[in-house]
């Protein structure tokens, strides 16, 4: 990244973080601005979390009103904003119960312990296996991270928690291979957001359905990222027609504060007693009055008509950039959740996509990255048509530069 006034490199924040970071000042709707006040639209909307943009004073005044009366309960008690978005989660599909957490790593923990426990008390102590796929991504906590078998993230933490197991994605063969009744769980992403932007196959869906109802295996719908309409669907597990056991959402649920959400099935949610998971924080009374907002928001049906009207537009204009420029090659994902494969036209080799997205920066558009050579695109559901043309434009002049 070029050092700019707007650019810090003296950060007082873990070696973990790059070494350089841009500062941002503000929002407005697709668009952020830094500190000396240069504007970028925002094309991968905080990592897939800001569904409704930024600066809306009515989502803020629903924070401002919640804080004068609670900021903060713990599960020992509740709410009515956590009561009454829990209601609704629930209501949302084949759920008798929710967790709710405060990141999608947290609710992908919650999932993996409260699967295994029902394996435990269901079929017994030898039942502990789980299964996950190649090039998934679950989180970075202990659990989640085990279950996302990528060695640069994996191998600084090694030993990790053992019973898990990979095995390609979307390959019926290995999976029915490996997949018995020793497993307490799989755990799978329909649209693999962080690597590659690969969709699951109808056919494996289908096959990993079967086998999970056929062993007594818990189905574990990693939704974080597709969850909550950014494929275009409520839930992108329901619509290929999955029938997860345990669903888990984050991202976007609370319009970007945190909160995530474990929503169990019946026969999960009764072989759990009192005590057994717990939480400070998650299901606080601010971020469910903000996720309640945002739940009602997302599912006004013009509100939904507009966003897939929008959704095809996407598309359209993807397709267009895709026979413009010979660097692009396959469009992978699903919804808002789109993938651009770039293809290594000039040798750049590992650099090739670092350059790309620091480009993207300075040209003012901020998108982001997934598996090794994806450029990912999860736009707010708020951008206008008019901006998506926009920045598909910016990126085609950044695409042709590297051509």
């Amino acid at each position: 990244m070029e050092k700019t006034e707007a650019t810090v490199d003296n950060t007082p924040f873990a070696g973990h973080v790059a070494p350089e970071l841009l500062v941002l000042d503000k929002g407005e709707g697709a668009w952020l601005y830094d500190k000396a006040g240069n504007k970028y639209l925002d094309f991968g909307s905080g990592i897939a979390v800001n569904a409704l943009g930024y600066g809306r004073e009515d989502m803020a005044q629903v924070v401002y009103n919640q804080m004068k009366k609670l900021i903060h309960i713990p599960p020992l008690w509740t709410t009515e904003p956590a009561l009454e978005l829990g209601k609704k989660l629930v209501a949302s599909g084949p759920f008798a119960a929710v967790h709710l957490g405060n990141s999608g790593s947290e609710a992908n923990e919650a999932a993996l312990k409260f699967a295994r426990l029902y394996a435990k008390r269901a079929k017994g102590e030898e039942h502990h296996k789980i299964l996950c796929f190649e090039n998934a991504f679950h989180g970075r906590t202990m659990g989640a991270l085990s279950c996302t078998p990528t060695p640069k993230y994996q191998d600084p933490y090694q030993p990790l928690v053992p019973g898990v197991l990979s095995v390609p994605y979307n390959d019926v063969a290995a999976l029915k291979a490996v997949l018995n009744a020793e497993f307490a769980a799989v755990i799978v992403e329909v649209v693999q957001g962080e690597g590659g932007m690969t969709c699951m196959t109808q056919e494996f869906a289908g096959e990993l359905g079967a086998l999970c109802r056929k062993h007594d295996i818990i189905l574990i719908a990693d939704e974080i990222q597709t969850g909550l309409y950014r494929t275009g669907s409520l839930y992108a597990s329901l619509e290929i027609g999955l029938e997860p056991d345990i669903l888990t959402l984050a991202k976007p649920l609370a319009g970007g504060l945190p909160l995530s959400a474990t929503l169990l099935a019946e026969k999960v949610n009764k072989l759990i007693h009192v005590g057994e998971h717990g939480t400070t924080f998650g299901g606080g009374p601010v971020t469910t009055a903000l996720g309640l907002f945002v739940w009602d928001k997302l599912n006004e049906p013009a509100f939904l008509a507009e966003l897939k009207e929008k959704i095809n537009y996407l598309d359209e204009l993807l397709q267009k950039l895709q026979l413009d420029c010979a660097c692009v090659g396959r469009l992978k994902g699903k919804g808002f959740l789109r993938g651009i494969e770039i293809l290594d036209t000039k040798g750049k080799g590992e650099k090739l996509m670092p350059d790309l997205l620091e480009e993207a920066q300075a040209q003012g558009i901020l998108v982001l990255r997934s598996g090794k050579n994806i450029l990912r695109i999860a736009p707010s559901f708020i951008i206008s048509r008019q901006e998506l043309s926009f920045g598909v434009e910016l990126l085609h002049k950044v695409l042709k530069e590297i051509e």
